[in-house]
C-alpha cells in the first residue's frame, strides 16, 4: 500500500517538472586559464627545441651509472613446523572435582578452573579462619590481591530446603 502511494507522488506532474528543469538557464562554466602547456609550445619554438634536444654531457653521465640489484636469499619454510610459537607458561595440576574426565587437568599458574573457584569459595565460606586469602593464594598459585578481590565480590550460593509445614506459610 505504501509503495503505491509513494509512486503516485513521485509520478505526479512529471512531464511539467521535467520541462521546467530543461528550460532553466544552464550555469556558465568556470573560465579556463588562458595559457596551457600546448599553447606555450606552439608560441615559443625555442622551448620545443630545448625539450627535444639531446644533451651529450647528461647522456655520458647516465652511461656511467651502473645499478646492480640482488634479491635476498630465499628461505624455504620447513613444512614440519606449522604450529606458531607460543609462550611457554608454567602449568600446574588442578585439584580435580567430581566430574573426573570432564574436569580440566592442567591450568596456567595465576589462573584457576571453575571447579577450583567454587571449591575455594565454599571452603572460605565454611571455614574463614582456616582458608584465609594468603593460604588460598599459596595453594592455588595466585596473587593475594586477586584472591582478596575474588573473596570480596564472589559468594557461592547456598541451598536451603524448607520443611513441608513452612512451605504453606511462604
Amino acid at each position: 500500500m505504501g509503495g503505491r502511494l509513494t509512486r503516485v507522488f513521485r509520478t505526479f506532474n512529471v512531464e511539467n517538472r521535467a520541462r521546467r528543469e530543461i528550460s532553466k538557464e544552464k550555469p556558465t562554466p568556470a573560465p579556463r586559464h588562458r595559457t596551457s602547456r600546448l599553447d606555450q609550445l606552439s608560441d615559443h619554438p625555442e622551448i620545443r627545441e630545448e625539450i627535444y634536444r639531446k644533451d651529450d654531457r647528461l647522456l655520458t653521465l647516465l652511461k656511467d651509472v651502473y645499478v646492480e640489484s640482488r634479491d635476498p636469499p630465499v628461505q624455504v619454510k620447513d613444512g614440519g613446523g606449522e604450529h606458531l610459537p607460543c609462550k611457554l607458561q608454567e602449568k600446574r595440576l588442578t585439584k580435580l572435582g567430581n566430574l573426573g574426565h570432564l574436569d580440566v587437568k592442567k591450568v596456567s599458574k595465576g589462573r584457576i578452573s571453575i571447579v577450583e573457584a567454587v571449591t575455594l569459595l565454599n571452603n572460605h565460606k565454611l571455614h574463614p579462619q582456616i582458608w584465609t586469602a594468603e593460604k588460598i593464594a599459596a595453594e592455588y598459585s595466585l596473587e593475594v590481591t586477586e584472591v582478596n578481590a575474588l573473596l570480596e565480590f564472589f559468594i557461592p550460593f547456598t541451598v536451603q530446603e524448607f520443611p513441608k509445614e513452612t512451605k504453606k506459610a511462604i
